[in-house]
């Protein structure tokens, strides 16, 4: 289940919205919240868009969209699917309602009021056997927009935070792999071709001859 939600500024990790949490959840999550303020400052606008970094019993989602990130913190068995459905609705309502205030904001939590949204959103989203347990009505709405979350990088959050990782590193390996991937496909394609032609082409020579022959014996 969605656990909970906090909202910052990329550029500077300037928190902007954050879910109430009881008592319990705050003492729960203790430590996968500092967790949380850590990838802030390794995030940056340049960063991978979409992540989920695995951390004990819980994974942090996170979203990047227009210099603000939305993370939440949620059950490590909670589907990535629903998880980034949810930070897309949180994304789309806070770009309505504070989208172009967000650079020059000062203070922190200065839209403290998005958390009316977020927990109406969250409850939603909570749990998917009570969704389904009220008629699935509501579970059948978030599959029918779900995304393919298949490509969404997933992080360990030990190797992202002890060993040095950046976000930003990460977003570029991940586009290398993609470039060089390409670059292996098409010198297969090219490999492919050239053997074709070194097994064809003496056929195809000959087959000319034969035509030129053919040609002028008879014409």
């Amino acid at each position: 289940m969605v656990r909970s939600t906090t909202v910052v500024r990329a550029s500077d990790a300037l928190p902007l919205a954050a879910s109430v949490d009881d008592e319990q959840t705050e003492q729960d999550l203790q430590e996968h919240k500092q967790q949380a303020k850590l990838i802030f400052r390794r995030i940056t606008p340049n960063s991978e868009p979409r992540c989920s970094i695995e951390s004990g019993a819980y994974t942090l989602h996170y979203l990047l969209v227009d210099n603000v990130v939305y993370l939440t913190i949620a059950d490590k068995s909670y589907p990535r699917k629903l998880a980034f459905s949810y930070l897309e609705e949180l994304q789309k309502e806070f770009a309505v309602s504070y989208g172009p205030k967000v650079d020059s904001v000062r203070k922190p939590y200065a839209f403290v009021g998005f958390d009316t949204f977020m927990s109406k959103t969250a409850r939603l989203y909570r749990d998917t056997r009570a969704a389904s347990a009220a008629g699935g009505s509501n579970l059948d709405k978030l599959n029918d927009e779900l995304h393919d979350v298949t490509r969404i990088m997933t992080k360990n959050m030990e190797e992202l935070l002890w060993r040095g990782d950046s976000l930003d590193r990460m977003s570029h390996l991940s586009s290398s792999l993609r470039s060089e991937s390409e670059k292996y496909r098409k010198a297969a394609r090219n490999i492919n071709v050239q053997a074709m032609l070194r097994q064809y082409a003496p056929v195809g020579a000959v087959v000319l001859l034969l035509f030129i022959f053919i040609y002028w014996r008879f014409f």
